[in-house]
């Protein structure tokens, strides 16, 4: 198999995946645009944050897998991966540790102006008697909006600093929150009410985009900092603008619309002149330690791939079909059984949505379990059962 790599991978992984006999090919400045264009003859790709858009995946012939090397991936076209049969695959939690140092650090650099600090000292200004109003942390409140891995590493170094702290999660319950040491809201707003630091740490999907509202923002006190290293559509960045520029609001962003696609070069944004705003370059993942293990994992992930045919992490597989019947044959396991069990099924124009075949001890016999969208007949089921030197037997259950 030849595989592309569309960002930097570690020297190392790369290795690993020619160990594997993968040829691959790295193109580690690649656009969007380039990748439009197809990825030539190879059949996994592994990106970062570059978009992986309809129109790289329809023109990918032989493509039938893609990792994200991370755990987000708003930046691949999913539906359009799903309709042409490809694998999507993740790797979460590889990252969090660096992640939340980075939420970390835009917090204390809004508190001490470290970011103004710099800039002053580098441009021959002393200005100490400005810089040396900061409130400090110890006492203040940190609000967290998710609490997944990356939230609950931002946890464990909030504490440390004495930070008291109050979350929502969907999936946060009373149990977790007492597990945490953390105080668990009712709601987002209840969140922001009550927070000096509000940080963000939300996947972004149709039930988050925008989920940090207008409304939201507006129940934050005066002075409090917006962290958001997550992505940008889960806040109305609109909204955050507009507070930020008043100087209501403090800002630390790693994410923010309309980030540049390209890797290095000229850009410009409207937070660049508002004061009460950090913003760095979407370096969230991007130390040494996260950048190996996400590759690790990455590579780990067509190691299954290509010798077991196993995708872990996969994402766009369908939880649950809808097809409402359930054949399981039990059946000798020699060549051309399964076969003539489908032919069965084909004749009577019955699909099979999705098929598992598994291997008894002794390999002399298996269990094959079949999905279907319609009832066979009684006809078309005693046909697969008087195969007596194949099938041993041949059960049809009603899913619920």
């Amino acid at each position: 198999m030849r595989v592309y790599i569309a960002d930097n991978l570690p020297n190392e992984s790369i290795q690993h995946l020619e160990e594997l006999n993968q040829e691959v090919l790295l193109n580690p400045k690649a656009t969007s645009a380039d990748l439009d264009a197809g990825i030539g003859d190879a059949q996994i790709l592994i990106v970062r944050s570059t978009v992986v858009s309809k129109a790289c995946i329809q023109n990918s012939k032989e493509l039938s897998l893609i990792i994200r090397a991370g755990a987000g991936v708003n930046n691949i076209d999913m539906g359009a991966a799903s309709d042409m049969g490809i694998y999507v695959a993740n790797c979460p939690g590889q990252n969090s540790i660096a992640v939340a140092e980075l939420a970390m650090g835009l917090i204390l650099a809004l508190d001490r102006f470290i970011a103004d600090n710099v800039s002053d000292f580098k441009s021959g200004k002393w200005n100490k008697a400005a810089f040396s109003k900061a409130d400090g942390l110890y006492g203040k409140t940190l609000g967290i909006i998710g609490t997944g891995q990356i939230g609950q590493e931002l946890i464990k170094r909030a504490q440390a600093f004495g930070m008291p702290v109050v979350a929502w999660s969907r999936s946060l319950t009373d149990e977790m929150a007492e597990e945490l040491e953390i105080d668990r809201a009712e709601s987002i707003k209840e969140v922001a009410e009550k927070c000096d630091v509000f940080s963000i740490h939300l996947a972004q999907n149709a039930q988050t985009k925008g989920i940090i509202s207008k409304e939201v923002l507006a129940s934050l006190k005066d002075g409090t900092m917006v962290i958001n290293t997550s992505r940008a559509g889960v806040v109305d960045e609109d909204a955050l603008y507009e507070e930020v520029k008043s100087g209501r609001l403090w800002a630390g962003l790693d994410v923010f619309n309309d980030e540049p696609e390209f890797k290095a070069g000229e850009f410009s944004s409207r937070f660049q002149n508002l004061d009460h705003a950090y913003v760095t370059h979407h370096i969230g993942a991007s130390t040494q330690q996260a950048q190996v293990a996400v590759a690790n994992d990455a590579v780990d992930i067509v190691r299954g791939y290509v010798q077991q045919g196993q995708v872990r992490n996969w994402l766009n597989r369908c939880e649950q079909t809808e097809a409402p019947w359930q054949l399981v044959v039990r059946h000798f396991d020699k060549p051309g059984v399964i076969a003539n069990v489908m032919t069965e099924l084909k004749d009577a124009q019955i699909n099979a949505q999705e098929l598992t075949n598994v291997i008894f001890d002794g390999k002399k016999t298996a269990c094959c379990t079949i999905q279907l969208d319609a009832e066979p007949t009684n006809e078309i089921l005693n046909s697969i059962r008087t195969r007596q030197d194949e099938v041993i037997s041949a059960t049809l259950l009603k899913r619920t």
